[in-house]
């Protein structure tokens, strides 16, 4: 009996310790798959090149609750829902979507002018940030190369399209004048706001940002200026004094060789953000993918052909109310007693990218500066680096002679707003003061234009800088 008990615990401490085995191999078998699904997905989340923009959008986004959608059977129906709850209802920008459909009604049925200017101002709003949203779904399945190009060319999609259809209708004053004002309102209202909101937010903490970045879009946008100012320089020459019609000329043809030469520093400054100096552009997106915001996604939430189609259904409704705004942005300037040159400067920036804006002040009060710095000097670059010349190359094609004169009053508007952000940034650090400064330039600024309505006289036109057309027509800068 005593041999038969000990073989009996024998076999039960063997049957013991072949199942802890099994569950040492079992788990360490799981831990390691564990491990190889977190070492996936984290390079999976690497694969995904956020940028400053992209971020700054997020910040605008809500988390939607799926609960309900789970009830629905059919899946065609489920997901076609779930895609209309995130691209539409994803957003807190999303009580502003009506105004999409009450500008297309009230151009059906004649209504005011300024109304369906109004109307499709508030209806941009939205979806200049929805574009952003898509453009980052379709990156996560084409990798960060293809989705940082992408998001530059949709990055500023509704001053391009303005743009294209004022070219459309020869609006070219128009077409000026809002570029202008959205590198002017990122220079130093977004900026200014940004760094005023921050610094007196984080009064007890020290605001540091990456210099490298802002170094870099400081060179572009000097570099820009510089193609501005030249044609304005010749303009006041001697030689063009001798011979107007031949200097208008040589302004042209140095204006199309300047948007060339712009074009290529674009390209140049994109190979540098996505290939030789990603890592510059990345350290921002490290810090706010590990922390604890739970606004920024982290995995695509619509699939890839779902958001390609959205992204299209974006876009033509962005060209839509474009072409309602530069057809009644005449009528509506008489309608409020203000210039178009304050409209297109001033107003059309700060409504059309006002998604953008806030995502930036947000980060600011976060005290997370470098993602605000990227946001407004991000587009400011955009604009006068990709926008504005392929504007000019545009027209060429299309037959009409736009130039980069924006006359003596923008031209030296510009030029100080891109000298006063390059010096309020060489130092590396922040705090409310510096925004302060930039916020009452823009005040000044817009002042300026806001008083620039009276009209001038023909003889005005070399002393001040006004665009005169073959018929004598004298526009008002």
């Amino acid at each position: 009996m005593a041999d038969a008990s000990e073989n009996f615990h024998s076999l039960h401490y063997q049957n013991i310790g072949y199942l802890e085995n099994n569950l040492d191999l079992e788990n360490n078998g799981n831990l390691i798959k564990n491990k190889d699904s977190a070492d996936d997905h984290q390079h999976h989340r690497r694969q995904v090149l956020r940028t400053a923009h992209n971020m700054s959008s997020s910040s605008l986004r809500k988390k939607s609750d799926l609960s309900l959608l789970e009830n629905v059977r059919v899946g065609f129906v489920r997901r076609t829902l779930r895609n209309i709850n995130e691209v539409i209802f994803g957003t807190k920008l999303s009580v502003l979507f009506p105004a999409i459909p009450l500008a297309i009604i009230a151009n059906c049925y004649h209504f005011g002018r300024p109304w369906i200017f109004a109307l499709s101002l508030m209806g941009l709003t939205p979806l200049a940030e929805r574009v952003s949203f898509l453009t980052e779904q379709i990156s996560f399945y084409t990798g960060p190369t293809v989705g940082g190009l992408l998001n530059a060319t949709c990055g500023n999609a509704t001053e391009l399209i303005i743009a294209i259809f004022a070219l459309s209708k020869r609006k070219i004053e128009v077409v000026k004048y809002s570029l202008l004002g959205s590198i002017i309102s990122n220079l130093l209202l977004v900026l200014g706001t940004s760094l005023l909101c921050g610094g007196l937010a984080n009064l007890k903490k020290n605001q540091k940002y990456d210099r490298k970045q802002a170094d870099v879009n400081s060179q572009l946008l000097l570099l820009a200026f510089l193609c501005h100012l030249l044609p304005l320089m010749f303009r006041y020459s001697s030689a063009a004094s001798a011979s107007p019609d031949a200097a208008a000329f040589a302004i042209l043809q140095l204006s199309r060789a300047s948007s060339i030469v712009m074009l290529i520093g674009y390209i140049a400054y994109l190979f540098f953000q996505l290939k030789t100096h990603r890592k510059l552009f990345q350290a921002e997106e490290e810090e706010v993918v590990d922390g604890s915001d739970d606004t920024i996604l982290e995995e695509a939430v619509i699939g890839f052909w779902s958001g390609f189609i959205w992204l299209a259904g974006m876009t033509v409704l962005i060209a839509l109310l474009s072409e309602y705004v530069v057809g009644t942005i005449e009528a509506t300037s008489s309608s409020w007693g203000l210039s178009v040159s304050f409209i297109s400067i001033i107003l059309l920036p700060i409504v059309g990218n006002a998604a953008e804006h806030a995502g930036a002040v947000i980060f600011a009060f976060k005290n997370k500066l470098d993602i605000s710095l990227g946001v407004a000097l991000g587009s400011a670059t955009q604009i006068s680096m990709f926008v504005v010349p392929l504007t000019v190359i545009l027209a060429w094609t299309l037959g009409i002679e736009m130039d980069l004169d924006f006359n003596l009053l923008e031209t030296g508007c510009l030029g100080f707003s891109i000298l006063i952000t390059a010096f309020t940034l060489q130092d590396g650090t922040s705090h409310y003061m510096k925004g302060l400064v930039l916020m009452l330039c823009y005040i000044v600024i817009g002042a300026c234009f806001f008083v620039l309505r009276a009209p001038f006289q023909p003889t005005d036109v070399i002393n001040l800088g006004l665009m005169k057309f073959p018929s004598g027509e004298v526009i008002e800068s």
